[in-house]
């Protein structure tokens, strides 16, 4: 039996679930507004296309190579239609909620957008 995104409301829990094991992605505290809503579901079915059922006792470190994810996020949306600025502003909201605004990793992925969007005025990318 194949496993699917499911939403759940509990007395304890409300978001993203998978049907086959105990992964959950939670909604942010302070959700709000379309963009944060469709940011939020955007990520969610992202992060359960990764996800593998039998190794939910591992927690994804911070470092996953958050420069990477920013840049390659942002240039997604770029070839999708966006604006560069808007695609980095986007990709940094995304940043901002699956983090829960880190600020190691907001820091991080500032830096990260400043240095895609000036390779890519200086043609490099």
């Amino acid at each position: 039996m194949g496993r699917s995104l499911i939403w759940i409301e509990g007395d304890a829990e409300i978001g993203w679930a998978c049907s086959s094991c105990p992964w959950r992605f939670p909604v942010p505290t302070l959700l709000g507004g379309g963009e944060a809503k469709d940011a939020y579901d955007r990520i969610a079915a992202a992060k359960f296309r990764t996800h593998k059922c039998e190794s939910e006792t591992s927690i994804p470190s911070v470092k996953e190579n958050v420069d990477q994810t920013v840049a390659n996020r942002a240039r997604m949306l770029v070839k999708q239609g966006y604006k560069p600025k808007d695609a980095v502003d986007l990709t940094l909201q995304e940043t901002a909620l699956e983090y829960r605004n880190d600020p190691k990793v907001m820091q991080k992925a500032q830096v990260d957008a400043d240095e895609f969007l000036l390779k890519l005025r200086k043609g490099l990318i």
